[in-house]
């Protein structure tokens, strides 16, 4: 190799013009990522805390109020023990009293409705705590029978619990493209909806009658 050549080459590797620029780059794209990834995981985390709230306002309104969904019975039915009814136990026994006593209700679950009135006004309460898009369509009530809850012949006393259901989050930032401008490979998807976290909130019926 020619004494040349080498100076060539040697002053090739030594030439920096650019080099700020890449560096910069690939920088930025790091802190846009991480700066634009912490905006929106602490919207998740203050989300999943509000809607937490709202679940537990709205099973605390769901329990004062009549059944959202249709089918709830109304009465704590006896049932049969060993073929014949246990009448040495009268009406207003707590159904756990004795194994069987009662025919237990089935669960009964249904979607919030704007037309539901009830529903309407418990979703007017806790639409505030949800996501932006949220609707009462996202709440799902549940009614299931508890023995020790619920006595013969008495007004049904279900517990009722109140659920997120069927709703996403949104991120607000283009987490997948960030992560691929920063370098990483495979993350195009990064950042895009999912489906929000399920959480509900229970609580024995209240009988206002």
């Amino acid at each position: 190799m020619s004494a040349r050549l080498r100076q060539r080459l040697a002053a090739w590797g030594r030439d920096e013009e650019g080099a700020t620029l890449v560096e910069f780059a690939l920088v930025t794209g790091i802190f846009l990522f991480l700066f634009f990834g912490l905006i929106d995981f602490a919207r998740l985390g203050f989300t999943t805390v509000l809607a937490e709230k709202a679940t537990e306002a709205a099973v605390r309104m769901a329990v004062v109020s009549a059944p959202i969904c249709a089918d709830v019975p109304k009465v704590t039915q006896r049932s049969l023990i060993t073929g014949t009814l246990s009448l040495d136990l009268p009406n207003g026994t707590r159904c756990s009293a004795r194994a069987g006593l009662c025919v237990p209700a089935r669960t009964v679950s249904c979607l919030g409705s704007a037309g539901q009135p009830d529903a309407a006004r418990i979703w007017a309460r806790v639409a505030g705590l949800m996501p932006t898009h949220a609707s009462v369509e996202n709440l799902r009530f549940s009614y299931s029978f508890d023995p020790d809850l619920n006595h013969v012949g008495a007004p049904y006393a279900p517990v009722v619990t109140v659920e997120i259901a069927n709703l996403d989050f949104d991120f607000i930032s283009p987490l997948g493209r960030l992560a691929v401008f920063a370098g990483a490979s495979g993350a195009g998807d990064l950042g895009g909806s999912f489906r929000f976290a399920s959480m509900s909130a229970s609580l024995p019926a209240e009988d206002l009658r």
